[in-house]
């Protein structure tokens, strides 16, 4: 299925009230900036290297809403469906340097991007959670400004360059212009952009506060084979609120307050288990991203005064996993946007006595029950196709009700708070 929307749609509003709240990107690399506002930008100068960030010039808002610049340009595919918006977490993949005869090349780059992200613990757990959107930027000259050399130059659809702030593995982009497109897709809860090349690099701005709804966009090169690994690490900002677990020798020690992010404390191992705090839970586990949870000096940007669960996660360093807390985290983040449970079967909350019920469980450690009338039918539990006839519900011309209620019983989880958060359920009328 291919769906055209008018590009025009939420345009001037939407990009005016993105600059307005969060100035969020560099300006254009024809000239100087537009604008005295900044936005702070994290990036990577390898595929295995500790993150950096710097400070550019926002991007301005945009004059005029866009119009499609060709045949095609604001066109949504949906890549992945997993079920209704509003009980998935939709994400969103914009490209650049792409012209209208290579949007295929963009799809099938958004297809092997989410296939490695999604091989990622905890997105491998929580695949059926998320509908991928691809939003068709048609530019006039495909490749990306400052791609392979400085200096070379490309008219494209978000303005995308590398050497942003003079970094060469800065991907950095006009992101009024990416509100503009991701407000095309039915839903945004986190949006990456795919710029056409094979240069390493790529970006993230992680408090942008938009009107569509993301929290962070991401740029990533299209075909380099590791530029997955900066769209994972952006999304532990952005859905798991992560802070980075990294330091700049320079910064010395922290002596602040006790940070609200929970994969950094003032607080030692023994401190957080004498006082219930942070990841006081995770203590001793062996984690996925390597070693045993403890306490583990420097992080927060800060050498010293701020301490890590574990020595090396992808909060860190790219190419590592996730540690036991920041799994949690995105657990917690995927939960913020998308349900336990889902069904597209009657979407007015009605269905007939003969009709197939179908429901789909965020995750292979749901649990699944059934209930006609407030009575649990036994015999049901973990199904996920049901006749209500078949549960029992009567034909005797009264109303009545079919329950599906869920719990995800992970093991990812601790937190007793959180836990009690991945619950839900969904009731149907039962007609004749």
């Amino acid at each position: 299925m291919r769906r055209r929307i008018s590009l025009a749609a939420g345009g001037l509003a939407l990009a005016a009230a993105l600059a307005a709240t969060a100035p969020a990107a560099a300006a254009s690399p024809d000239g100087p900036a537009a604008s005295q506002r900044t936005q702070k930008v994290e990036y990577f100068t390898g595929p295995d290297g500790h993150p950096r960030h710097t400070t550019i010039p926002a991007s301005p808002a945009l004059p005029r809403p866009l119009r499609p610049s060709a045949k095609g340009d604001g066109d949504v595919t949906p890549v992945v469906t997993n079920g209704p918006v509003g009980s998935k977490l939709d994400v969103v993949f914009i490209g650049d340097g792409y012209t209208a005869g290579q949007q295929g090349d963009f799809h099938a780059a958004v297809r092997a991007k989410w296939a490695k992200m999604s091989a990622v613990e905890p997105y491998a757990s929580y695949t059926n959670l998320f509908n991928v959107w691809a939003v068709d930027a048609v530019s006039r000259e495909s490749g990306v400004t400052n791609d392979p050399a400085k200096g070379v130059t490309k008219d494209t659809a978000l303005r995308s360059y590398f050497f942003c702030d003079d970094i060469e593995r800065l991907l950095c982009v006009d992101t009024a212009r990416v509100e503009s497109y991701a407000a095309k897709a039915p839903a945004a809860d986190l949006v990456v952009v795919l710029s056409n090349s094979a240069k390493y690099g790529g970006a993230g701005y992680n408090d942008v506060v938009s009107q569509v709804g993301y929290d962070g966009v991401a740029t990533a090169s299209s075909d380099h084979p590791k530029s997955d690994q900066v769209a994972v690490h952006e999304t532990g900002h952005s859905l798991g609120k992560l802070a980075d677990e990294y330091q700049y020798d320079e910064y010395g020690t922290y002596t602040g307050a006790e940070p609200r992010d929970v994969n950094i404390s003032t607080l030692d191992a023994g401190q957080q288990a004498e006082q219930r705090q942070k990841w006081y839970r995770w203590l001793g586990r062996t984690s996925p991203d390597g070693g045993t949870v403890g306490s583990y000096e420097g992080g927060g940007y800060y050498p010293k005064g701020l301490y890590r669960p574990t020595e090396n996660s992808i909060m860190r360093t790219l190419g590592r996993e996730f540690n036991l807390p920041g799994r949690e985290a995105m657990i917690a983040g995927f939960y913020r946007h998308a349900s336990v449970l889902s069904s597209e079967t009657g979407p007015d909350g009605t269905v007939s006595r003969r009709q197939g019920v179908t429901v789909r469980l965020a995750a292979p450690t749901a649990t699944l029950r059934w209930y006609v009338d407030g009575l649990e039918v036994v015999a049901a539990r973990g199904r996920t196709e049901v006749v209500p006839r078949a549960l029992g519900v009567p034909a005797d011309g009264r109303l009545h009700t079919l329950t599906a209620r869920a719990v995800d019983r992970t093991d990812a989880v601790l937190d007793p708070e959180l836990r009690g958060r991945l619950k839900g359920s969904l009731v149907w009328r039962v007609t004749r």
